[in-house]
This record gives C-alpha cells, sequence and structure tokens, in this order.
C-alpha cells in the first residue's frame, strides 16, 4: 500500500490518509469542500462540489491519474433536493467518461458541508 498525499488538496482532517494506492488501484477519502488551506467553501451546493472535484483531481494527479481513470464514485449528500444542481458540476467533470456511482443522502457530514464525494481509480495504463 501506498499513501498519496499532497498539499493541493486539504489536508486529512482526522487519522487517515487522503488516499491510498494498493496495485493498479486508487482509493481516495472522501473530500469535503474544503480548499487546500482547509478553509471550508460556504458558498451554494454547485460551488462546493466544485472544489470537491478539484480536491479530487489534484489527488489523481498526484498518483499520475485523471479523472478518466475514475471507475466507481460514491456522492453523499445533505439534501437530495441538490441533486440536480450537483449534476451540473459533475457532468462538467465526467462529461464522456461516466464512471459508475452511488449517490446517497445523509444526515450530516463533517464540518457541515453539503456533500462528499470520494472515487476508486484504475491507474493501470
Amino acid at each position: 500500500m501506498k499513501v498519496i498525499q499532497t498539499n493541493k488538496a486539504p489536508q486529512a482532517i482526522g487519522p487517515y490518509s487522503q488516499a491510498v494506492q494498493v496495485g493498479n488501484f486508487l482509493f481516495t477519502s472522501g473530500q469535503i469542500p474544503l480548499t487546500p488551506s482547509g478553509e471550508l467553501v460556504v458558498g451554494d451546493i454547485q460551488e462546493q462540489t466544485h472544489q470537491v472535484l478539484k480536491n479530487i483531481t489534484a489527488l489523481l494527479a498526484e498518483a499520475d491519474a485523471k479523472l478518466e481513470d475514475v471507475v466507481k464514485t460514491t456522492l453523499f449528500i445533505k439534501n437530495m433536493d441538490d441533486f440536480v444542481a450537483i449534476n451540473e458540476v459533475y457532468g462538467q467533470y465526467f462529461d464522456t467518461h461516466k464512471p459508475a456511482r452511488s449517490t446517497v443522502e445523509v444526515a450530516r457530514l463533517p464540518k457541515d458541508a453539503g456533500i462528499e464525494i470520494e472515487v476508486i481509480a484504475n491507474l493501470s495504463k
């Protein structure tokens, strides 16, 4: 197992890694809308979703991967009424490449964020 760490995404806020590589697979920890400096984006759900996907992109880049390598995403959202707005942003990042996905409404997320996303990527080229 190889730990993936970058300053271009927020540092873990607990005892876990930003991402880990096991064989040809990368598993990211859930990313919430924190800037790399650790500030929570308090804008609307679309601004939050953009920040989360920027964080994921940075973690992928650190592992020499890109969004096209993602095979599965899991979205945890605070309000299912935000589903359409989240999809508008999500579709900008996953346009032609559409990984498998689960979306779950949850009661609460760390720092009261509106969204958290984790991904699994295949690093075999």
